[in-house]
């Protein structure tokens, strides 16, 4: 698998429409070069119907769409896969026998070898470098250490900001990296004004 990026939204992407979220969505996927794309808003409690335009709008532009937590939703929207959280470990047997790619965050060594064991597909490791509220960070030497435990994508998450974090990540092991801020804070302009 070639290093890759993936895209993970948060409140900051929020739009008050779906359709100035489609519009939003498709200028900054034109623009950048994202392979995978995770629509996560836990304030969004009209999340269903902008993860179906999420999803839309990833697939016109050869994106591979990912939501968060919901296995089931995500069949139903006909998302690629699923990311879920370290706290739903005992999730990943069954989004893989619906055919879901299944990515699961962790935070730690033991966390990373206990998504390899449930058969994920991929890992976030994170926080890597200092990220707002997200604890110490882990550092490269950390990441190199962990990436060499297990036997799956290893994706680096947390305070990647620029490209020169992005050639280090790739140096100490991560098959890609994730970000927030990253892809917003290389457009040309905020995304959608609140």
């Amino acid at each position: 698998m070639a290093f890759f990026a993936y895209l993970i939204t948060d409140g900051s992407y929020a739009c008050t429409t779906p359709g100035a979220f489609a519009k939003h969505l498709g200028e900054l996927f034109a623009a950048q070069k994202i392979d995978y794309a995770l629509y996560r808003d836990k304030s969004n409690p009209d999340y269903e119907r902008f993860a179906s335009v999420f999803v839309d709008e990833c697939h016109m532009h050869g994106i591979k769409a990912m939501l968060h937590r919901d296995a089931a939703l995500a069949v139903a929207l006909g998302a690629d896969g699923v990311h879920l959280t370290s706290t739903q470990f005992d999730a990943v047997a069954g989004a893989k026998a619906q055919g879901l790619f299944t990515v699961v965050s962790t935070h730690s060594a033991v966390e990373a070898m206990h998504a390899a064991a449930e058969g994920a597909d991929a890992i976030t490791y994170s926080p890597i470098f200092e990220s707002p509220g997200k604890g110490a960070p882990k550092g490269l030497e950390d990441l190199n250490e962990t990436a060499g435990k297990i036997d799956l994508p290893v994706i680096a998450l947390g305070g990647i900001v620029s490209p020169a974090q992005i050639s280090a990540v790739h140096a100490a092991g991560a098959a890609g990296f994730a970000s927030i801020r990253y892809f917003i804070n290389s457009a040309k302009e905020s995304f959608c004004s609140k």
